[in-house]
């Protein structure tokens, strides 16, 4: 299995709404919370360490990271 980083999501505006609306009266350390809930939830889906070590350099590549 490799990662899947075409399109991937039907309906990607209704799949972002979902995301922030989870957020809707979060503290920010509520929502740090549930990011780190969400993101630990879908690496078990995932289940494949190659597959989730993709997705992290991804992530790391995308310049994600704040300055300092």
């Amino acid at each position: 299995m490799s990662l899947v980083t075409r399109r991937n999501l039907n309906d990607q505006d209704a799949a972002y709404a979902a995301l922030i609306g989870a957020h809707k009266g979060l503290s920010e350390a509520e929502s740090i919370a549930l990011n780190a809930r969400l993101i630990l939830i879908l690496m078990n889906h995932i289940g494949d360490p190659a597959v989730i070590g993709e997705a992290l350099a991804l992530a790391t590549a995308s310049g994600a990271r704040p300055a300092g």
